[in-house]
């Protein structure tokens, strides 16, 4: 039996290793087990951040080759697929290793293997490096995440079929690539290889892209995809993939039936989303009870049924999201600790890192239309702000939702360039349960693009200064 903790953590992907961290700041014994040589969980491997780099790589050669004469700046790049993929993954390198460095700081003890809960306070891992210990502690948190959702009936090799983590290693770009769905992960990775030179194709079950998303946001992303190159087969279902050396052959049907076309790529890329990462943890064994969705079911202080055994991030209901996950491992750490964690469910943010990028806070017009939440729209356009004009980054627009009776922000949703950093202004005010009048009376500096919110607030009021 080795050394006992006050709390072992199953998984350290952001959830997991925020939870690690808080938690020994909170005088803990903690210890992680995860099954990757590295940490950081999905996010940081083959996820998030590989993404986001070749995303800014993209976005840089694109801009180099079609934005910089009409600024007076003459270039003809080329790009050498290679060495991005090693730009890459040095930023996963120098992200991971850092995750090690603060689990040395903070004296957690890191068990790299499959853990499973084989008893009350007890897991056993069956190490990477051979042998297996068992690990003896006060409390468990399984944070293991989420794997990808896969099609029925399609074999996904990770070459001429990939899923978001073969796309972030393609040897070539694709002349043809066929998305497989119009959620964020489809569209980012798209929009790397339509910078790239790809032809890329979306197919969608649903009649829209971006389900959840604000329909108004949705609609005008979808025409600025579109206007880059996109081109989208919505209310349309993939029945088939058939892989030769020439390449792929997909039967796609409409979602309702109907007749069935072949559509030729070189890559199809399976992006439907994805689904809790709970194989083999032992949660039947342990009798921890899952959803009908196979997450692990919780109460609101992130506890299972199972005494001394919680669960956080993409593992429990809720959207799969880093800092969602971050949040909820903060939650536990401090409820463990005996102090009052809580998560603010209504103010986590959303965002879709494309060029320009879309993010979002708060309800939708249609969830509170559903809700009948009487509600008033401010919206203002980026081409009405002056650094978005002089920056030459104009599409897009910021739309705030507030309540028609308080006036109570109750949901802020923005298209343009670094939408994911304005969002969150938008986040904190929703936090502090802030108006639109206090909004659009607080000062922002000139000329930034954030200007455009406060516009946006003041158009709640029908006062727009610059529109």
């Amino acid at each position: 039996m080795s050394a006992s903790y006050d709390l072992v953590v199953i998984g350290t992907g952001p959830g997991g290793y925020v939870c690690a961290i808080r938690a020994a700041q909170l005088g803990m014994k903690v210890a992680v087990v995860e099954k990757r040589a590295t940490h950081g969980g999905t996010c940081l491997n083959i996820g998030c951040i590989p993404s986001k780099a070749l995303l800014h790589a993209s976005e840089l050669y694109h801009e180099a080759g079609h934005g910089f004469a009409a600024m007076g700046i003459d270039a003809k790049p080329t790009f050498d697929l290679a060495r991005m993929l090693a730009y890459k993954d040095e930023g996963v390198k120098g992200n991971t290793a850092g995750i090690e460095f603060l689990f040395k700081k903070n004296k957690i003890t890191a068990y790299h293997g499959h853990g499973r809960i084989v008893g009350a306070g007890m897991v056993e891992v069956v190490l990477t490096a051979g042998g297996t210990e068992t690990l003896e502690t006060k409390n468990i948190v399984i944070a293991t995440g989420s794997d990808v959702a896969k099609l029925p009936g399609i074999e996904i090799d990770e070459k001429q079929v990939v899923s978001s983590t073969g796309a972030l290693v393609l040897e070539k770009v694709p002349e043809k690539l066929l998305v497989v769905g119009a959620g964020v992960i489809g569209l980012e990775l798209g929009s790397v290889y339509r910078r790239l030179g790809s032809e890329v194709t979306v197919i969608e079950f649903l009649d829209r892209i971006l389900p959840g998303m604000d329909l108004d946001v949705a609609k005008s992303f979808q025409r600025i995809l579109a206007k880059q190159g996109f081109s989208f087969k919505l209310s349309s279902k993939v029945t088939g993939i058939k892989t030769a050396k020439s390449g792929c052959a997909v039967t796609v049907e409409p979602s309702k039936g109907g007749e069935a076309e072949e559509i030729n790529a070189d890559v199809v890329l399976v992006a439907i989303g994805r689904v809790p990462y709970t194989t083999g943890l032992g949660l039947e064994e342990a009798g921890v009870k899952l959803d009908e969705r196979k997450r692990v079911a919780v109460d609101e202080h992130f506890r299972t049924n199972v005494p001394g055994i919680y669960a956080i991030g993409d593992v429990i209901v809720g959207p799969m999201l880093a800092h969602k996950a971050e949040e909820e491992g903060v939650a536990v750490a401090e409820m463990l600790a005996g102090q009052a964690g809580h998560v603010n469910y209504g103010a986590i943010p959303s965002v879709i890192y494309t060029a320009p990028e879309v993010a979002s806070v708060g309800k939708s017009e249609e969830e509170l239309k559903a809700a009948g939440i009487a509600y008033k729209v401010g919206k203002f356009p980026f081409t009405a702000n002056a650094r978005a004009k002089v920056n030459r980054t104009s599409e897009g627009f910021v739309k705030v939702l507030a309540d028609a009776a308080t006036d109570r922000i109750l949901g802020v949703h923005i298209i343009g360039a670094n939408a994911g950093e304005l969002i969150g202004e938008a986040t904190v005010i929703m936090e502090f349960g802030g108006s639109a009048e206090d909004l659009a009376r607080t000062c922002h500096a000139h000329p930034t693009l954030s200007e455009a919110i406060k516009e946006a607030a003041l158009a709640v009021d029908k006062r727009p200064i610059h529109m």
